[in-house]
């Protein structure tokens, strides 16, 4: 098949190792290797001739500018997307398959290993039936999240570079490191981006669009127990381990994220460490709403409050730290940019669905911190497994998308 400009920059992206590091999340990129796209992405750039291209080797972010060729003046609109990918399933060697006009049924992604993705586990796969998917060989992710949304702004980019003849406004372009680790905006340039507003391009099915996310929360329980030989412990050891698992216990069981969706909040214990004599345990703290967030929170600090009255010691020590907040907030001020993008979606015969993240964006904090940034789709799904796939029709109809972005600004 002959490939389109889209694809071609996602195949070669995808084998790119980019994965992003929670226990090195001190340093941004927490990981060397994705300084190897940052380059590529730069070096790019540059030879189809944007302007202002910048490639932050300290923090590995990289930037450019297409100029506005029109006298006209309007607003310069950012797109952005990030560079990493979850550390969940390997992304070292990837190695994606194109599966022509997909039949519609389970795709055998690794027969030895009886790796299978299940049209019953990710239904979305039903809207791809007579399209062509990129999977992978079930030994890795792909890389969709968010490579899908880098292969699309440089093919937007790569259009309007060369086709001036095209009338627009001041695009801007970024790209990041480690955003699945909560770092991805932690040192981005957002005077020097330029922008007056941007999107990322970091979501799933075609059409699917959001503005907005959860209140999100870091929570760490250190619980202090007491060691004693266990042939002599009756009425002395405090098992350190075990009281982490009363606590948790207490924490609401319908209000986790395997029984929620929508707007659902949840309680989320994402790691666990220690000995009888000390334990940590790591949870994050959701919920879409400000007032339930913080009640979440509050209730977290009252069951290790409570506890420790019932033990007569203080055993339980909470620490919660706040991670991102409801981009809602700030881009219901200026609602024209989701229905801009709506009309840029019915443009090309996509139906929006507006819909809101379970989780965060880089436009979260870039939101809060100034610069208003809801969420695109991108056409990849099924992400941080090894049963993601991306769309090829799909991310071509996104390229489109982000171009109608650009004009219906353009004309203001």
């Amino acid at each position: 098949m002959n490939l389109s400009k889209v694809t071609e920059n996602f195949l070669r992206y995808v084998k790119i190792d980019t994965q992003s590091r929670e226990e090195f999340s001190d340093h941004v990129p927490s990981t060397e290797k994705q300084r190897n796209l940052a380059k590529l992405l730069y070096q790019e750039l540059k030879d189809l001739g944007a302007s202002e291209v910048r490639y932050d080797e300290e923090h590995s972010y990289v930037y450019a500018v297409i100029p506005s060729n029109q006298e006209k003046k309007a607003p310069s609109i950012g797109f952005i997307a990030h560079m990493d990918t979850s550390d969940a399933v390997s992304g070292e060697n990837v190695n994606p398959r194109i599966i022509e006009n997909y039949d519609g049924e389970d795709i055998v992604l690794n027969e030895e290993k009886h790796i299978v993705t299940h049209v019953s586990e990710f239904p979305m796969l039903k809207d791809c039936k007579g399209k062509s998917l990129i999977v992978t060989d079930g030994n890795t992710l792909l890389g969709g999240d968010d490579k899908a949304g880098v292969a699309e702004i440089m093919a937007m980019a790569e259009y309007f570079l060369t086709h001036p003849e095209v009338k627009h406004g001041k695009i801007c372009i970024g790209f990041t490191p480690d955003e699945e680790v909560g770092n991805g905006v932690e040192f981005f340039d957002i005077k020097g981006f330029g922008a007056d507003y941007a999107y990322t391009v970091d979501g799933g099915e075609l059409g699917d669009m959001s503005y907005e996310c959860f209140h999100a929360a870091g929570a760490r329980l250190t619980v202090q127990g007491k060691s004693v030989h266990p042939g002599y412990a009756k009425n002395i050891m405090k098992n350190a381990i075990k009281l982490v698992a009363e606590f948790a216990e207490k924490l609401p069981k319908e209000e986790c994220p395997e029984a929620t969706e929508g707007y659902e909040g949840f309680y989320h214990i994402t790691d666990i460490k220690g000995t009888v004599e000390e334990a940590i345990a790591d949870f994050i703290i959701r919920d879409h709403d400000r007032n339930l967030f913080e009640k979440r929170k509050a209730r977290f600090v009252q069951i290790a409050k409570d506890l420790n009255e019932s033990y007569g010691e203080e055993l339980f020590h909470v620490e919660i730290k706040d991670s991102y907040h409801n981009m809602k907030e700030m881009i219901e001020k200026e609602m024209h940019l989701v229905e801009n993008a709506k009309l840029a979606m019915e443009r090309e015969g996509v139906t929006p669905k507006v819909s809101p993240i379970r989780g965060g964006t880089d436009g979260a904090r870039l939101s809060f911190d100034g610069l208003l940034c809801p969420n695109l789709c991108t056409g990849s799904e099924g992400h941080h497994g090894r049963n993601e796939f991306a769309c090829i029709q799909d991310m071509e109809k996104i390229v489109e998308i982000l171009k109608q972005i650009v004009m219906i600004y353009a004309n203001l």
